[in-house]
């Protein structure tokens, strides 16, 4: 059954160094809005503290969560056991988008490798975490992260990283601004 945590915990942290992958949830304050889920991979996470994670953002089609995040903070992160044993974990939280041009960025893009395409980092300060059975969750057994996206980023290239960030990743589906638009003013 579910458990609630204060913190992230030294075996939760373990449960997390597991995964091979994470969801990220965010909404918009508008009840007509459109809720965000987002897959993540590629070691992009960190957790910096019991009450801190930080993970690296990379270009996708759109900025969902930066948006939310700009607009009301809310963030909720999400692990699922798809090996033994069973267990789902969600990290719930306040958020807020670091940029290349933020006085923080050079102490936490030092923490990641650099992947082309990175478009910001993501600091979540968390709340409460929550774990779940996850006994309705598949097995799966992971073969590798997929390149697909940095082969992408290497294509376009750094114009082509900000042209595509100033034309799809400024503004949210809901026309939220994001914090890229302020690179772009």
């Amino acid at each position: 059954m579910a458990k609630v945590f204060d913190s992230i915990t030294e075996e939760l942290q373990k449960f997390i160094a597991k995964q091979q992958m994470f969801f990220v949830g965010s909404a918009p304050l508008s009840s007509t809005g459109h809720v965000n889920i987002s897959p993540k991979g590629l070691d992009s996470l960190r957790i910096l503290s019991p009450h801190r994670v930080a993970y690296l953002d990379l270009t996708g089609s759109g900025n969902e969560t930066s948006a939310h995040l700009l607009e009301n903070g809310r963030i909720t992160l999400m692990f699922c056991a798809f090996q033994e044993p069973p267990c789902i974990l969600r990290l719930y939280g306040q958020g807020r988008t670091i940029l290349p041009n933020d006085p923080e960025w050079n102490d936490l893009s030092v923490l990641f490798d650099d992947f082309p395409g990175t478009r910001q980092i993501i600091i979540a300060d968390i709340e409460q975490a929550k774990t779940s059975c996850g006994f309705g969750v598949p097995l799966y057994e992971f073969q590798e992260q997929r390149e697909t996206l940095i082969k992408w980023a290497n294509k376009k290239g750094e114009q082509g990283i900000r042209e595509y960030h100033q034309h799809k990743n400024s503004v949210s589906i809901d026309g939220l601004s994001t914090p890229l638009s302020s690179l772009y003013d």
